[in-house]
């Protein structure tokens, strides 16, 4: 029991003394190559950004993905102009991602779980 107990002391501590530390977020966001991640996600969009791209015809410039899955969601309806590409299958459906880097990607699902 006194283990236990010290054990949750010294966690304690050492969460305590991390904001001293000057350990961020920012800093944690590193991959495994040691650049940061924050070119990886921008912002969080609303309806009105939306719009200006989901009409027809498609733009070149941007893709919609809708990452939810394909049957019980994304068949009962999605924004036009949006592939659907799961967030689950993501990995094995990469083609379908344009080849131009500078597309606007703008990805949708159904909020958390």
């Amino acid at each position: 029991m006194k283990a236990n107990r010290l054990s949750i002391l010294i966690l304690a501590l050492l969460f305590a003394l991390v904001p001293l530390t000057g350990f961020t977020a920012e800093k944690a966001a590193k991959t495994s190559n040691g650049t940061g991640t924050s070119w990886m996600y921008h912002d969080i969009v609303d309806l009105k950004f939306v719009q200006q791209y989901a009409k027809m015809p498609k733009s070149k410039e941007v893709l919609i993905i809708d990452s939810r899955p394909k049957k019980p969601k994304f068949d009962k309806g999605y924004i036009p102009t949006a592939i659907n590409i799961p967030g689950s299958q993501f990995a094995k459906m990469t083609d379908q991602l344009p080849k131009d880097k500078n597309t606007l990607l703008i990805f949708y699902c159904g909020g958390p779980t």
